[in-house]
């Protein structure tokens, strides 16, 4: 799952208004932000094997700290403590705590079965739908196009930067979206981790396409 994480940080606008989408992209997408930077610390392990799954080469071998559900519903928490001590609103540290933690049940749809339950235990889960290259097309086009209409009919644009930069950052999205689909395979693991941080790239423009729309308070 890549854009459909995405897809629920633009859906959360609608229940935090006011809260950046950029923060929002950061909370939907908190686990694999993190992740490239284990595998650059060592801490983490993932291992290019093609044909593994149908949709992608990798095989995510270790990545307790970033994607197993006790850590995960652990970062939701503290994701959610901050935001409630910044903006002291339950109903925004509840948007960011939910965004977090539906990473992992979006990524439960996709993966085989390689999902921690915990750091240190052998429980495995994974529904893999990655073994379906159409179906994880429809599910990837479901969220994000879901959260991008949720998005759209809660906010105006202010400007024209408002209006055209929200579409380019969707068909950025998309561009990305089919490399990786119908691209070929990294070439290393370390290619994996540096290319991932690219991922900031959504967030910087998602902030300043924020800035020049307005909520809609009738949506």
């Amino acid at each position: 799952m890549f854009i459909g994480h995405f897809g629920v940080g633009f859906a959360a606008k609608k229940l935090a208004p006011g809260i950046s989408l950029a923060v929002l992209f950061i909370a939907a997408q908190f686990l694999d932000l993190l992740w490239p930077n284990l595998l650059l610390l060592g801490l983490e392990e993932v291992a290019i094997e093609p044909g593994i799954t149908v949709v992608t080469p990798l095989d995510f071998i270790h990545y307790p700290i970033s994607h197993s559900l006790l850590m995960v519903a652990i970062w939701a928490a503290l994701c959610g403590l901050v935001t409630w001590m910044i903006t002291k609103k339950q109903a925004y540290a509840l948007v960011i705590f939910t965004c977090v933690l539906s990473h992992w049940f979006l990524d439960l749809l996709v993966h085989r079965p390689d999902l921690p339950a915990t750091p240190w235990g052998e429980s495995r889960f994974g529904l893999g739908f990655w073994n379906y290259a159409w179906l994880t097309i429809v599910l990837e086009a479901v969220f994000f196009f879901g959260g991008v209409y949720l998005y759209i009919r809660s906010t105006a644009a202010k400007n024209n930067f408002g209006r055209y930069g929200l579409m380019a950052l969707i068909l950025l999205f998309v561009v990305i979206e089919l490399s990786n689909l119908f691209g070929p395979p990294p070439p290393d693991v370390a290619t994996i981790a540096w290319a991932s941080q690219f991922q900031w790239l959504f967030v910087i423009i998602a902030y300043f396409v924020d800035r020049n729309r307005v909520f809609n308070e009738v949506n």
